[in-house]
């Protein structure tokens, strides 16, 4: 799959996202590290969340107001 990132330099971060996958947002030391950080942010929004894997004890749902 091939997606158009924008990246923007602030101070000594990069950092980028992209339109075409909405909440692929990250950063990194250098402008490599936030293209390879990008495709991983794709990836994990990609991947279904198995609530079912994760301890019941490290699981917090909240309905919150923004």
């Amino acid at each position: 799959m091939k997606i158009k990132a924008t990246f923007v330099q602030d101070g000594k971060w990069w950092v980028a996202w992209t339109d075409d996958v909405p909440g692929a947002l990250t950063q990194g030391a250098t402008l490599e590290e936030a293209r390879e950080n990008l495709i991983d942010a794709v990836h994990c929004i990609q991947e279904p969340v198995d609530l079912a894997r994760v301890p019941k004890s490290k699981v917090v749902v909240q309905e919150i107001e923004v």
